[in-house]
């Protein structure tokens, strides 16, 4: 967050008119003016991490079975784009793909790691191989770094912070479990992600945060009113589906 101006951070890409985690949707992310992208990543049978939020690929592409059940090669021969725009297909997007996307564009990344899954902890430790591989685990300010790993898993959080200190981290939940900050404190989360609706009931959250050191990602706030809210609150990342409403309502 810059001049106390919140972050828009594209919520699986420009996902509100385009196939979320397709590279069309990154794209237009980007083209948009979104600070920062948003992606969910999963392990393949073959241990390669791809842009996919649900378990299984039915919802989003004209394929079957679970992710950690298919080889890339299964997934890259599948439709991820036309179940949401006809006639456009497109292939599943890889994180070393949607990394090149990003440090071209210069926009920051937000990676959620999806628990639990049967590979367990080797999807944090796949995910620091990749961001080493691409020089990005070690920032040299965590406060602008690069890349972000969140999650709804404690366990998750907290393998990221032990095993790349630099890297920042955010737990996410509802306001309640959040508040206290003891999940976030035993876990070393440098941020909070607490949902919007969450938020609306728990206003306090924001300040609480605040005064413990901790940055606040908010998810998914989709209405002029909510982006109203979140920028009175002093949220500083605004997770959205439609990154350039999101961000005209911002600046108006």
């Amino acid at each position: 967050m810059a001049g106390g101006v919140a972050g828009i951070v594209a919520h699986r890409g420009a996902s509100g008119e385009y196939p979320e985690h397709t590279m069309s949707a990154f794209e237009a992310a980007v083209a948009e003016g979104a600070d920062a992208i948003e992606c969910d990543v999963r392990l393949t049978r073959d241990h390669h991490l791809v842009c996919v939020h649900d378990r299984t690929v039915e919802r989003t592409s004209d394929g079957t079975g679970a992710v950690s059940e298919l080889d890339l090669a299964d997934l890259k021969a599948m439709d991820f784009g036309s179940w949401k725009r006809p006639g456009h297909p497109e292939p599943v997007v890889t994180l070393d793909e949607l990394i090149d996307l990003a440090r071209t564009a210069d926009r920051k990344l937000f990676i959620e790691t999806k628990h639990p899954v049967r590979f367990g902890g080797l999807v944090e430790q796949k995910l620091l191989a990749t961001l080493q591989r691409h020089g990005l685990s070690r920032p040299d300010d965590p406060a602008s770094a690069p890349v972000t790993v969140i999650s709804f898993s404690g366990s998750a959080v907290w393998r990221v912070r032990r095993n790349a200190p630099g890297v920042p981290a955010v737990l996410l939940g509802e306001a309640s479990r959040l508040l206290g900050g003891g999940a976030a404190t035993a876990v070393r989360a440098q941020g909070i992600g607490p949902s919007v609706e969450s938020l609306r009931e728990r206003p306090d959250t924001v300040a609480k945060a605040r005064a413990a050191g901790r940055f606040t990602y908010c998810w998914t706030v989709d209405t002029e009113a909510d982006v109203a809210l979140c920028h009175g609150l002093g949220v500083e990342w605004i997770a959205t589906n439609h990154p350039a409403r999101a961000r005209s309502w911002l600046s108006g």
